[in-house]
C-alpha cells in the first residue's frame, strides 16, 4: 500500500471506519492539520476494534494478515495488515538495519518468538528479506534451547544476533555458564525492551566484539515508530518518513511539543495503513526530541497507557481489573504501577493506597488475592518469573498522599519507571 496524502487517509477513514467516523463527528468536512485531529483513546479504539461487528476496520475481513498485541486474556487485541500493507511495512523497516550496522553478506540469527498470533519473528525475518542489502538468515526463533542456538551459530559462525534484550541475555548467560564465548558475533540487534548497563556487561562477556543495537522501533498495533539513528544512544531513533508521522505530546495539556529535552508521550499517524487506520494513536511511550520537531527522538520509557516488564506487557488496565475483582469492599483508594530493577532483573510493584484502620493481616490477604488476578490475566508474567527473566509481582501499601503526582497538574501519575536510562 503506498503512503497517502494525511487528508485522504483521514478522509478514507471517516467514510469507511464507524469508529473513526464517530470520533470526527464533530469536525469540519476538510480537515488537513493533523493537530485539528483528537487523540485516539486506547480504550475506546480496543473497545470497537473487536472480532465480531469490528468499527475500527475500513472493509470487511477477506484478505490479511492477523496478528496478536498486548491485551488480558480475556480481551485479546487483534492488529490487521493486507498484504500490500505488511510488504510496505517490512520494507521500510528493512531500510533501517543498515543504520544499525548490518552489513551485505551478514548472517543473521533471528531469535524473536513465532506462533501464537505474534508477529515478531515474522516481522524481522520479513523484513531482513527486505532489507536493501544482501544478508544470510537463520530462523531459529526465541523458543530454541540455548544449546541448539549456540550450535546453529557456530555451525554458520553467524556475525549478528536479534532478539529481545531477555533472549540475548539467556543466551549469553547459557555461554557463560560453560565458561564459553562467541567472538565472531559483531552485532546484537535488539527490540521490544530497553537494554540495560547490567545486560550489556553480561553480553560482553559472552559476546566480547560484538556491539549491541536497537534495530529499529515499531510495534504490531501502532507499526513503524523509528528507524535507528547510528552513534552511541541505542534509544534514539527517527521516524519513518514518509510512511509515519510521530508526534511528542504534552503529557498535561496534549500540545505538541516543538523543542528539544522536554519530554512529552509518543502518538503516531501511519500513513500507509487503510484497512485498521492508524491514526494519532498513542504508542505507550515517552520520549523526547534530541533536536528539532519531527528529527531524532530518545525513547525514555512506558507512558501511562502501559508497562514493559522484561518481556511482558502489562495495561494500565489489566491492574485495575485486577484490583477491583479482588477489593470488593473499596478498601483500595489509589494505585500505581512502579517498575524497578535489581538483581539483574526488571521487577513490578503495585503501589496501592489505602485508609488507616486496616490490619497488616487483612492487607496482606488482599495483596495476594490481588497478585493472583493479575498473574492469572497476564500468564506471561509468572512463566517469566518461573524462568529467571523478572521477579515476582509485589503489592507496596501507601496512603493516598504518598502516591506520586504530576507537578504541573497535581494529577496522579500511573505508571513510574524507575529503572535506569543509561
Amino acid at each position: 500500500m503506498p503512503v497517502q496524502q494525511f487528508s485522504d487517509l483521514v478522509r478514507f477513514a471517516r467514510d469507511n471506519s464507524p469508529f473513526y467516523a464517530g470520533l470526527y463527528a464533530g469536525l469540519p468536512a476538510e480537515v488537513t492539520r493533523i493537530t485539528d485531529l483528537p487523540v485516539v483513546d486506547q480504550s475506546a479504539f480496543w473497545a470497537a476494534n473487536t472480532l465480531r461487528d469490528n468499527r475500527v476496520l475500513t472493509a470487511p475481513l477477506t484478505e490479511a494478515v492477523v496478528f496478536k498485541t498486548g491485551g488480558t486474556t480475556g480481551t485479546p487485541r487483534f492488529s490487521y495488515y493486507t498484504r500490500e500493507e505488511w510488504q510496505e511495512f517490512v520494507t521500510a523497516f528493512g531500510t533501517g538495519f543498515t543504520d544499525a550496522g548490518l552489513r551485505p553478506g551478514h548472517r543473521v540469527a533471528d531469535l524473536f518468538y513465532a506462533g501464537e498470533l505474534y508477529a515478531s519473528f515474522l516481522f524481522i525475518l520479513d523484513s531482513l528479506a527486505h532489507a536493501p542489502l544482501a544478508n544470510v538468515r537463520l530462523p531459529i526463533g526465541g523458543a530454541a534451547a540455548p544449546e541448539s542456538v549456540v550450535a546453529t551459530l557456530e555451525d554458520f559462525t553467524a556475525q549478528v544476533v536479534a532478539g529481545t534484550p531477555t533472549t540475548l541475555c539467556r543466551l549469553a548467560e547459557h555461554l557463560v555458564s560453560q565458561d564459553r564465548h562467541l567472538p565472531y558475533v559483531e552485532l546484537l540487534l535488539f527490540g521490544g525492551e530497553a537494554l540495560f548497563a547490567d545486560q550489556r556487561r553480561l553480553l560482553k562477556t559472552a559476546f566480547p566484539n560484538a556491539v549491541p543495537r536497537s534495530l529499529g522501533y515499531a510495534s504490531v498495533d501502532g507499526g513503524l515508530l523509528g528507524r535507528p539513528v547510528p552513534g552511541p544512544d541505542p534509544r534514539t531513533h527517527r521516524p519513518f518518513t514518509p510512511h509515519t508521522v510521530v508526534e511528542i505530546l504534552d503529557e498535561t495539556t496534549g500540545e505538541p511539543i516543538r523543542e528539544a529535552g522536554r519530554p512529552g508521550r509518543v502518538v503516531v499517524t501511519q500513513l500507509f495503513r487503510r484497512l485498521m487506520p492508524v491514526i494519532r494513536y498513542p504508542a505507550g511511550d515517552r520520549a523526547e526530541w534530541t533536536a528539532a520537531e519531527g528529527g531524532p527522538f530518545r525513547i525514555l520509557g512506558r507512558a501511562e497507557e502501559g508497562v514493559r516488564v522484561g518481556p511482558v506487557s502489562l495495561h494500565w488496565q489489566d491492574a485495575t481489573n485486577a484490583v477491583a475483582e479482588a477489593d470488593a469492599e473499596g478498601r483500595v483508594t489509589g494505585m500505581q504501577l512502579v517498575v524497578r530493577r535489581w538483581e539483574g532483573r526488571d521487577g513490578l510493584v503495585l503501589r496501592l493506597a489505602t485508609g488507616p484502620g486496616r490490619t497488616p493481616a487483612e492487607l496482606d490477604a488482599l495483596a495476594g488475592q490481588v497478585v493472583t488476578g493479575l498473574n492469572t490475566a497476564r500468564p506471561l508474567y509468572p512463566e517469566s518469573v518461573a524462568a529467571g527473566f523478572v521477579h515476582p509481582l509485589r503489592v507496596e501499601w501507601a496512603r493516598h498522599r504518598d502516591l506520586a503526582v504530576n507537578s504541573r497538574s497535581g494529577k496522579l501519575v500511573r505508571v513510574l519507571d524507575e529503572r535506569p536510562t543509561a
